[in-house]
């Protein structure tokens, strides 16, 4: 009996190293990929302007991928404001290297007043275009 709880014994702890280095191992090769991910290509953050149909509602985001952020919002798989008053043309968005910039100016447009919103939107888009299909 001695030698079967010491056999199960052995194997729980040997079970358990083994977990840790898959864990170990694991880790250090997501985080290899991620270096190499992360050299060949540079993270990106967009913030962004949508509407709805009628261009009378405005939401202001930052995402770092636009393309499913928007698919999501017109796939109405955003709850809450955005499915609530059909927020699914995108007429803006600026892109960022940094996120803290990309945070900032979103910030900046979000404290804007409509009018300001509107000018920005004139600005780079004077036909109210969805440019979801130019991303």
């Amino acid at each position: 009996m001695a030698n079967a709880d010491a056999a199960i014994s052995f194997f729980i702890k040997a079970a358990s190293n083994f977990t840790a280095l898959l864990d170990i191992y694991t880790s250090v090769a997501v985080v290899e990929r991620r270096k190499s991910k992360l050299v060949a290509m540079e993270k990106q953050y967009c913030v962004y302007i949508m509407t709805n149909k009628m261009n009378t509602v405005f939401y202001t985001g930052v995402k770092n991928n636009l393309i499913r952020r928007v698919y999501q919002h017109k796939e109405k798989i955003c709850k809450g404001f955005i499915s609530r008053y059909k927020i699914v043309k995108l007429v803006y968005y600026e892109i960022f290297q940094d996120i803290y910039n990309a945070i900032s100016r979103e910030k900046q447009i979000e404290a804007g007043s409509r009018p300001k919103k509107t000018d920005l939107i004139n600005s780079m888009n004077p036909e109210w275009k969805d440019l979801y299909k130019t991303l």
